[in-house]
């Protein structure tokens, strides 16, 4: 977590979370990171639907899609942004092996990410298989995917503007079209 607080330093952005089935793991995270209070703006945990609908997320995709959906994630992760004025924000929601009598759609053992770009309005999902049958260690599997995956899209934005890199990557591709090197970051973007 500590590249993450750093990456975001690096590129003077801010982050809010809205998390359900981690219960605020990522928001502790991110906080136990020295600096932290400069990237972090604002964390919510909203475990009941009637406190997701008072936080924004739109009543009618709950019920067209359930609270474990990706379309929802998508929803808050924009709506937190949106609250909190942060360039980006993340919501995680998902089943962490429990039935949910308040939620009785959706996938067992799934979590849905979503972090939110708000400065390019972009969105940038994991859909997670839950591998433990321990809560504990399934949060933690969730929070490695957001670490891994903010990683990624703070390394574009680092190298995006980084004209070498273009350089390098043109001079590749009029070599052979696309090279190995572009597909292979192309793959690990995905």
């Amino acid at each position: 977590m500590e590249r993450v607080v750093k990456k975001l330093i690096e590129l003077n952005k801010t982050i809010s979370t809205m998390e359900s089935c981690t219960g605020g793991g990522l928001a502790n995270a991110i906080t136990n990171v020295p600096d932290a209070s400069k990237v972090i703006k604002f964390s919510a945990i909203t475990y009941s639907n009637e406190y997701k609908i008072k936080m924004g997320v739109n009543s009618d995709l709950i019920q067209k899609y359930s609270v474990y959906s990706m379309e929802v994630a998508r929803d808050m992760a924009k709506v937190i942004s949106n609250y909190s004025n942060s360039n980006y924000g993340v919501w995680i929601t998902g089943k962490l092996k429990k039935m949910d009598f308040n939620n009785l759609n959706g996938e067992d053992d799934v979590a849905f990410l979503s972090i939110y770009d708000h400065d390019n309005d972009i969105f940038y999902d994991v859909k997670i298989k839950l591998c433990f049958d321990d809560r504990i260690d399934n949060k933690n599997q969730i929070i490695g995917e957001f670490i891994d995956k903010f990683l990624k899209i703070a390394w574009f934005f680092l190298v995006k503007d980084n004209y070498l890199c273009y350089y390098l990557l043109y001079k590749a591709m009029a070599k052979d079209g696309v090279s190995e090197l572009f597909k292979r970051v192309y793959v690990w973007w995905k």
